[in-house]
């Protein structure tokens, strides 16, 4: 007897949005990177999402298996940069903030594509990957001039793009409890 495997996109869009706050509260200059935030991209950010995209892979749903486990390894490199530079070890010395750029504003191609994914899925799932593309490429651009403000109005953005995110977690979960649409999506 074939088991059906459960929907894992509520967990994965509730590690990406959760950590994406987190972070993004950060950014607005609320709070500097602590335990907080390198453990969130760890486990919730990081692990969650990849079991999510497993699960997807598993589900056959390959535009949800490459979102959550590129962007969970997003994660874990993200805490990767921050920490590896502590280690002492003379190749991971602290990354430049002009390649750091280049490191975000990869992962905005990335997410620009993914958005062009969702053309034709849910609005709040567009509006996900635009937020974030659009993310992406200001915290590069803040990177790259060194213009806080530019950060400022970056972790603006990706307060709005994890909330989405948790939005549209709790709308499919919501969904599959209730065996109902209970939120709009």
């Amino acid at each position: 007897m074939e088991k059906q495997l459960a929907n894992s996109a509520p967990l994965g869009l509730l590690g990406f949005g959760m950590t994406t706050i987190l972070l993004n509260i950060h950014n607005m200059g609320f709070f500097p990177v602590s335990a907080v935030i390198i453990s969130m991209g760890i486990f919730y950010g990081g692990i969650a999402q990849i079991i999510a995209g497993i699960i997807a892979f598993k589900r056959s749903n390959i535009f949800a298996a490459t979102a959550f486990t590129s962007y969970g390894f997003f994660w874990i490199t993200l805490v990767g940069i921050w920490m590896l530079p502590d280690t002492r070890n003379a190749v991971t010395g602290a990354t430049p903030n002009s390649f750091l750029g280049v490191y975000l504003a990869l992962w905005g191609i990335f997410t620009a594509f993914m958005w062009y994914g969702t053309w034709g899925a849910s609005k709040v799932q567009q509006f996900v990957f635009l937020s974030l593309t659009v993310l992406f490429f200001l915290l590069a651009l803040e990177k790259w001039t060194g213009i806080e403000s530019v950060a400022t109005f970056a972790g603006a953005i990706g307060i709005i793009c994890g909330s989405s995110a948790f939005y549209l977690a709790m709308a499919e979960l919501l969904e599959e409890v209730k065996g109902k649409k209970v939120l709009p999506y």
